[in-house]
C-alpha cells in the first residue's frame, strides 16, 4: 500500500490523498472540525441544518442542478453531521473528479440559501426530529448522550428540537458558516485512482474563496453521569448503561477499542454469550465506545422485554465488574485479530479509506498507516484490559432507559452493583 501525502494550501486547507491504482473510482469529500459541540444552545441544530442547506443551490448551481451534475456522471454525493464533525463527500470516476472537486468546492464557498428552499427544508429537517422520537432505538442514545454531559454542548442532539429548527433564521446559518467554516479547521481526502499533485492543483483553484480563519477554542468536555427515564407503551425497553470514556490522544485508546470489542462486539463477545446466547435476555446487546479529542463515553445497549428487565440489569453489571477482575489471553487476542481484520477490509474501500484520512487528519492531524494501528493493537494485553476497565468503573454511571420500565432498579441499586 502507498504511503498517503499531505499538502497544505496558502489559505491552511490540508489535503490529503491516498492513491489505489487497482480500482477505477476517487472518492472525496471535505471534513470540516465544526459539530454540535460548537453551537450555542439558543441554536442547536445548525451544524445539520447548515449541511442540509449545503445542497439546495449556490451561485452557480441550483438545488436540482447540483443532483443532475453529479448524477450525470453516474456519481455519489452526501453528507453528514456529527457531534464534532461535518462532512461532505462524493464518489465517482476517475475522469469525474475534478467535477466533483467543483461541486464541493462551490457549495462549500457560495450557497446562497434561498429562503424558500429554506423552508422545505425546514420541514423535512422537522420530519427526521420526529421520526427519530419515534424510534425508540435511535432516540435513546440521543437521551444517553444529554445524561452523560448534562452541561455540555456535546450533550445536546445533533439534529437539534423542532421548537428551535423552527425558530432558526437564515442569517443564524450564514453567520454559523462565516464563523466556523474555515480553511484551518478543514480537510480535503481523497482516495482511489487519484494523482495528488494534480488533486493539490485543483484544489488551489477550486478553494480560493475559501477563508483562512483560526482553529477554535474548545471547551472541554466534561462528563457528568446521572440517569434519564421515560416510560412508554412499547414491546420493548431500550436500555443503555455507560461510563466516562476514552479521547482520541489518550494512552488507553486502542486498549478501550481491544475492549470493547471483547466485551460487547460480536457473536463470540462476553455480553452476547452470557446475556443472550446462555440467558435469553436479549436480542439486542453491544458495547460501544465513543471517543472526541478531549474526551469520550463507553457504553453497554440492551433492548429487553418488561418481564427481563429485572434480571438482566444485574446481569450487565455483573459482566461489567468481571472484566476489572481479569480477562483471558485468548479473547484478548481474539478482540485484537477482529479488530486487525477489521482495518484491512476497510483498505478496500476507496469510501472508508477517504473517511479514514479525512477523520485521522482532523483528530490526529497526520495520516496513520494501517502497520501504525495494527502494532498499537497488537500491544494491548489482558492486564492492559483489565485495568482499562477499571478505569471505566471508577467513573459514576450514566444510565438511559424508554419503554415499560417498571422493573428496572433505583440508580442507587444499579450504580452500588458498579462500585
Amino acid at each position: 500500500m502507498k504511503k498517503a501525502k499531505v499538502s497544505t494550501l496558502a489559505n491552511g486547507l490540508r489535503v490529503v490523498s491516498d492513491a489505489m491504482d487497482t480500482v477505477e473510482t476517487v472518492s472525496l469529500g471535505v471534513w470540516v472540525g465544526v459539530g454540535t459541540r460548537n453551537e450555542a444552545a439558543e441554536v442547536n441544530g445548525v451544524s445539520h441544518f447548515l449541511e442540509h442547506m449545503a445542497f439546495k443551490g449556490t451561485e452557480r448551481r441550483s438545488a436540482r442542478a447540483i443532483a443532475e451534475e453529479i448524477e450525470a456522471v453516474g456519481g455519489y454525493l452526501n453528507a453528514y453531521t456529527s457531534r464534532e464533525h461535518t462532512t461532505y463527500y462524493a464518489k465517482v470516476l476517475k475522469e469525474d473528479a475534478p467535477l466533483a472537486l467543483d461541486i464541493l468546492a462551490d457549495i462549500l464557498q457560495h450557497s446562497v440559501f434561498d429562503e424558500e428552499e429554506m423552508e422545505r427544508e425546514r420541514a423535512v429537517i422537522i420530519q427526521e426530529i420526529g421520526q427519530a422520537m419515534d424510534t425508540p432505538d435511535d432516540i435513546i442514545f440521543d437521551r444517553f448522550q444529554a445524561t452523560a454531559f448534562p452541561d455540555h454542548p456535546i450533550g445536546r442532539p445533533i439534529l437539534g428540537s423542532a421548537e428551535v429548527v423552527r425558530a432558526m433564521k437564515r442569517s443564524t446559518l450564514v453567520g454559523y458558516m462565516r464563523d466556523h467554516y474555515h480553511a484551518s479547521r478543514m480537510v480535503l481526502a481523497a482516495s482511489g485512482r487519484i494523482e495528488h499533485d494534480a488533486l493539490v492543483e485543483l484544489a488551489e483553484h477550486a478553494f480560493d474563496q475559501l477563508p483562512s480563519g483560526e482553529p477554535p477554542d474548545g471547551d472541554g468536555v466534561r462528563y457528568e453521569g446521572g440517569e434519564f427515564r421515560e416510560a412508554r407503551e412499547l414491546e420493548q425497553v431500550h436500555l443503555v448503561l455507560g461510563f466516562d470514556g476514552i479521547a482520541f490522544g489518550d494512552a488507553d485508546y486502542y486498549a478501550l477499542s481491544v475492549l470493547t470489542t471483547l466485551f460487547g462486539g460480536g457473536m463470540s463477545s462476553r455480553l452476547f454469550q452470557e446475556v443472550r446466547e446462555k440467558r435469553g435476555l436479549a436480542y439486542n446487546i453491544s458495547s460501544f465506545a465513543t471517543s472526541y479529542t478531549d474526551g469520550g463515553v463507553f457504553g453497554i445497549y440492551a433492548g429487553t422485554g418488561e418481564r427481563d428487565l429485572a434480571e438482566l440489569v444485574p446481569v450487565l453489571c455483573d459482566e461489567m465488574m468481571k472484566l476489572g477482575m481479569g480477562v483471558g489471553a485468548d479473547e484478548v487476542e481474539r478482540a485484537r485479530a477482529q479488530l486487525k481484520a477489521s482495518i484491512l477490509m476497510t483498505l478496500e474501500s476507496t469510501s472508508a479509506r477517504c473517511e479514514l484520512l479525512g477523520h485521522q487528519m482532523l483528530v490526529f492531524g497526520r495520516p496513520i498507516p494501517a502497520s501504525e494501528v495494527a502494532e498499537e493493537i497488537e500491544a494491548v494485553d489482558a492486564a492492559t484490559v483489565s485495568r482499562v476497565a477499571r478505569r471505566l468503573l471508577s467513573s459514576r454511571p450514566a444510565v438511559a432507559a424508554i419503554g415499560p420500565i417498571g422493573r428496572l432498579e433505583t440508580y442507587d441499586v444499579i450504580s452500588g452493583r458498579l462500585a
